[in-house]
C-alpha cells in the first residue's frame, strides 16, 4: 500500500499522538530518562495503514497495543529526528496537534543538544513534555 503525504498528515492530524515520558533513572547524569515517542494506534484490521507507514517512515515498530488495537511506534530520537520531524515540518498538521508537534520537536532539539542530561534542562523538558502530553491516555 502506497501512501500520500498529504494522506499521512490528516490520518495522524486525527489518530496520532506526540509523547514525552520522564522517569527516574538514578544511573543517568540528570537522575532522569526522557523518552520521546510518535505513536498511531488502530483497530487490529485496520494494521496495513500501520505497517504502511512504517513502510513510508522507514523506522519505528508496530506491535499488539491493547486488545483488539495495534500500534505504530517510533522511539528512537535519531529516528524521530531523522525521518517523523522532518517529514511534519515539510508538510505540516493543521489541528492543534500542530503545536504538540513543534513543541515535542522543541524537546527532541533540546535533546540533541544534550539539555536532558542537566537538572535545568529536565526542568524545561518537563514543562513543554506536560504541554505536549495534555489530554493524552497514558
Amino acid at each position: 500500500m502506497k501512501l500520500d503525504a498529504g494522506w499521512i498528515t490528516g490520518f495522524v492530524d486525527g489518530e496520532g499522538c506526540f509523547f514525552v515520558g520522564i522517569n527516574e533513572h538514578p544511573e543517568m547524569s540528570a537522575g532522569y530518562q526522557v523518552l520521546p515517542e510518535f505513536t498511531v494506534v488502530r483497530h487490529e484490521r485496520d494494521v496495513q495503514l500501520l505497517y504502511a507507514l512504517k513502510a513510508y517512515f522507514g523506522c519505528g515498530v508496530v506491535r499488539k497495543d491493547h486488545g483488539d488495537r495495534m500500534a505504530y511506534r517510533v522511539r528512537g530520537k535519531e529516528h524521530l529526528l531523522r525521518h517523523i520531524v522532518p517529514f511534519f515540518v515539510k508538510h505540516p498538521l493543521k489541528s492543534r496537534k500542530r503545536v504538540e508537534f513543534q513543541k515535542f520537536r522543541r524537546i527532541l532539539l533540546m535533546m540533541e543538544a544534550g539539555d536532558h542530561l542537566t537538572a535545568e534542562g529536565v526542568e524545561e523538558i518537563r514543562r513543554l513534555a506536560a504541554q505536549v502530553n495534555r489530554g493524552q491516555l497514558r
